[in-house]
Order: structure tokens, then C-alpha cells, then sequence
């Protein structure tokens, strides 16, 4: 049982470490929203949205208050809409009609974000997947709140080259039509190998179909807990570096556990998971990177910077396992360029290239997360960039993830903003040799010899 002193325990974090709840997301199956009629889906999505989450925000409110833990976020992730409007959407502009009604439904509800305009398409698309994933520009477009993700390989299926190469051109079609906002469109699409159906995070989540009619999951955070607590550690051993580290995940877990059961209890709505991934801000000290530097790196991307992170990521899973029963979602630590100002600092001093960061994303949670790039970058080296991430995660058997963004009209050394906790990004450097003879060929990369375990 949790109990409030554990909660006491942490006031020191929240008020000096930066410690929250990242999100309280709650996931909605809309499967019984599907019917033929486009006006019927559209209508029967509103009413189970702002049915299922009206006291969504309200709740959360009266959490903060009673225990003073800053929840950042409220949010919903929903069936990937390609599922639920399959049988009425016969063009590309019907699944814009009903990113429109989540946006709306998001905005009645008060979340901050709704995702699961998503596509799963790992093997093969059907024609409805397609016309959802050539929808997604314009729907980022004309949305506010609405996310979009889809899943482009897995370690069981392989790489659906097909869709790989057709995203190239989807983000940079979403880059173009956002534009006036440096892009921002991206910001909100991610595509991923692996993807996990109980993701709490945006822009990746999603409510998947092994899922109950409605959950609630919470995502916490606390770099800077970590990295306060590993400054009391300095020139320790690993093994001491360890216990840290997987003591104050520990900790911070319980936080989010407490959050979910009693949002749940409120809610009267079954409990998911706890995601405990440790998501950076682009508020000072609140960094992946600085804890790098803790660690006895001078900055992120020195050699050494890929062992550190798996050592924290492992430390950070073996902590949050044993904090709360039910752990899921992506767990670890995030390494999203813009949202962490000391990664920021890394690329501006030339320490951290995309490179290094494909490097990283091996160990960590996630993949290349919020990367700002040319706005003339070709379609097919964003595809390749893709091909390559999802191979890492395919191979290894982890989540990886893209979410990259094409700046139209800025180049290296300019600076992207996004605003809020999404924060702003330096233009990065792209490898310019062509690969887009290897990214027409077409077809499925077949899965690895590791993934026949029947």
C-alpha cells in the first residue's frame, strides 16, 4: 500500500528537483464507434470521448491539490483511427473529418493532447490505412491536439519499406503545410518499430486492441531527481552509481503509482500502467544530459555517453519494477533534443551529432526524438533515417521511434521554436549521400532470425 508519507517524502523533489507526473493519460477504446456511415463514426467518437473523460481533468486538478504533485499533463489515447474508421473513410479527407471531431472532442474534455490518429502497418497497409497515413498532413494541419503515430515495423514482421518510404514524404508534406510555425506539424507525428499498445506519452500513444474499453496510465518523470541524487554520489564506484540511481527511480515510481490508483479510483476506471520514463524538460536542471555530466561526462555525446545511458535506463527499469506491479508503456529514459536544454548545448557545441544520437538510441527508451533538420532535406534521406531506426529496434527487440522535423526554410545553425514543453531545437546536420536508389526498392526487410520463438 502507498501511503501519504511516502508522498511527504518527496516535497524536497518536486519543489527543487523538478519532479512531476508527466501525464495522466486515459485510454479509450473506440471500437464500437465503427460503422459505415462517416457522420455516425464522427458522432459516436464525440459522445464516447466527452462521455468516458468529462471529470478527466477535474480529477486530476483535485489530485495536485490534495497531495501538491504538479500533473502536467491531462491526456487521451484513443484506438488507432485507421481501425475505427476503416468502413466508412473512402478518401484521405474523411479521416480528416474525424481528426477535426477528436480535436474538438479533446478541447470539450480540457486534455491537453489526444493521440491515436495512427496507423499499424508493420507487414502490409490496406487502402484505408493508406488514406489515413495521406490524411495525416492536413489533419496536423487543421488540429491543434490531435497526435499522430504509426507503427512501421516490429521484431516479429520486419520493416514495411513501402510505408517507410511513404512517410519520407508524409513529414515532409506535414513540414510544408505547417510551416508558418516552423514546422510544428511534426512535432505532433512520430513513427515507430515495436510500438507498445499502452504508451502514455505523446506523441506516440495510442489505445491498443489488447486494451480494456477504458484505462487509466500514468507517465512520470525526474531527471533532475536523478541527477540531484547522483551529485551526493560523485566519484562512487558503478555499483554505487547503480544503487543510486535505481533507489531514486524507486521513489519516483511510487509517486505515479499513487497518482494512478487514485485517479482511477476517482475515475472509476481500471488501472493500467505506470510509464516510468524519465522525460526531460527544457527547464534547467531538468536533463537528461546534465545527469551525463554528473556521471563524469563533460558533455552529452562524449565517448562513454552511450554507456551511460544504458547504464541509467536498466537502473531506472530495476528501480520503477519494483515500485509499482504494473509497469509498461516505453520505461526508461527519453533523449528528445528539443525538450532538454543541455542536449540543446551539446549539438551547439558540436559534441552531439545525429550520428551519436542513432548510437544512443540502442540503449535508451525510445529513438530520435524532436530532432530539428533542414527543411530541404530529401524525402528519401528522412526515409533512410527512418529504415535505420527501425532497424535498431527491430534487430534489438525495443521500441524505437522517429520523430523528426524538417524546418522548411531554415538550415544548419538556425534555431527552431516550438513552444511550451516541446521547447526549440538548433537545425542539425543531415548526412547528404543519396540512398534513395535503397529506399525505392520497395517490399518488406524480412524479420530476423531471433524472431521465430513459437
Amino acid at each position: 500500500m502507498i501511503n501519504i508519507s511516502e508522498v511527504l517524502e518527496t516535497n524536497n523533489m518536486i519543489e527543487k528537483e523538478n519532479l512531476d507526473v508527466r501525464t495522466i493519460t486515459m485510454g479509450i477504446s473506440l471500437l464500437d464507434c465503427a460503422d459505415s456511415d462517416l457522420d455516425k463514426v464522427n458522432e459516436k467518437i464525440y459522445d464516447k470521448i466527452t462521455t468516458k473523460a468529462k471529470d478527466l481533468l477535474k480529477v486530476g486538478q483535485e489530485i495536485e491539490r490534495e497531495y501538491g504533485i504538479p500533473i502536467v499533463n491531462k491526456r487521451i489515447s484513443i484506438t488507432p483511427i485507421s481501425l475505427v474508421g476503416a468502413n466508412a473513410c473512402k478518401e484521405p479527407k474523411d479521416y480528416v473529418s474525424i481528426a477535426k471531431t477528436l480535436d474538438q472532442a479533446a478541447k470539450t474534455v480540457g486534455v491537453n493532447f489526444i493521440g491515436g490518429y495512427s496507423a499499424l502497418v508493420s507487414k502490409g497497409m490496406t487502402k484505408s490505412e493508406e488514406y489515413l497515413i495521406r490524411s495525416i498532413p492536413e489533419a496536423m494541419s487543421v488540429t491543434e491536439r490531435v497526435c499522430s503515430s504509426v507503427n512501421l515495423g516490429s521484431t516479429k514482421t520486419g520493416i514495411n519499406m513501402d510505408a517507410v518510404r511513404l512517410m519520407g514524404d508524409i513529414i515532409l508534406d506535414t513540414a510544408e503545410l505547417t510551416k508558418e510555425n516552423d514546422s510544428l506539424g511534426c512535432a505532433k507525428l512520430v513513427v515507430f518499430c515495436n510500438a507498445p499498445d499502452d504508451n502514455p506519452f505523446m506523441a506516440g500513444a495510442f489505445h491498443g486492441v489488447t486494451e480494456a474499453d477504458c484505462i487509466i496510465n500514468v507517465g512520470v518523470s525526474g531527471p533532475g531527481v536523478v541527477k540531484t541524487a547522483l551529485e551526493k554520489a560523485k566519484g562512487a564506484d558503478f555499483g554505487t552509481l547503480c544503487e543510486t540511481i535505481k533507489k531514486t527511480a524507486f521513489k519516483i515510481t511510487r509517486v505515479g503509482q499513487l497518482v494512478a490508483q487514485e485517479a482511477s479510483k476517482r475515475l472509476n476506471v481500471p488501472f493500467g500502467i505506470v510509464d516510468l520514463s524519465l522525460a526531460p524538460t527544457p527547464a534547467i536542471g531538468d536533463s537528461i544530459a546534465e545527469i551525463f555530466e554528473v556521471m563524469g561526462l563533460e558533455k552529452a555525446g562524449a565517448p562513454g555517453t552511450t554507456a551511460a545511458l544504458a547504464l541509467l535506463n536498466d537502473q531506472v527499469k530495476k528501480g520503477g519494477v519494483m515500485a509499482s506491479s504494473y509497469v509498461g508503456g516505453l520505461s526508461g529514459a527519453f533523449i528528445p533534443v528539443s525538450e532538454d536544454q543541455s542536449m540543446i548545448d551539446a549539438v551547439q557545441a558540436g559534441a552531439l551529432t545525429l550520428e551519436k544520437l542513432e548510437a544512443m538510441t540502442c540503449v535508451c527508451s525510445v529513438g530520435l526524438d524532436m530532432i530539428a533538420i533542414p527543411g530541404d532535406t530529401k524525402a528519401t534521406t528522412i526515409s533512410g533515417i527512418i529504415a535505420d531506426e527501425m532497424a535498431i529496434g527491430m534487430v534489438n527487440q525495443k521500441t524505437t521511434a522517429v520523430r523528426i522535423i524538417p524546418v522548411i526554410g531554415k538550415n544548419v545553425g538556425d534555431m527552431a521554436q516550438f513552444g511550451g514543453l516541446l521547447g526549440y531545437a538548433p537545425i542539425m546536420p543531415v548526412n547528404s549521400f543519396d540512398c534513395a536508389e535503397f529506399v525505392n526498392r520497395g517490399g518488406r526487410i524480412p524479420a530476423p532470425i531471433h524472431s521465430f520463438k513459437n
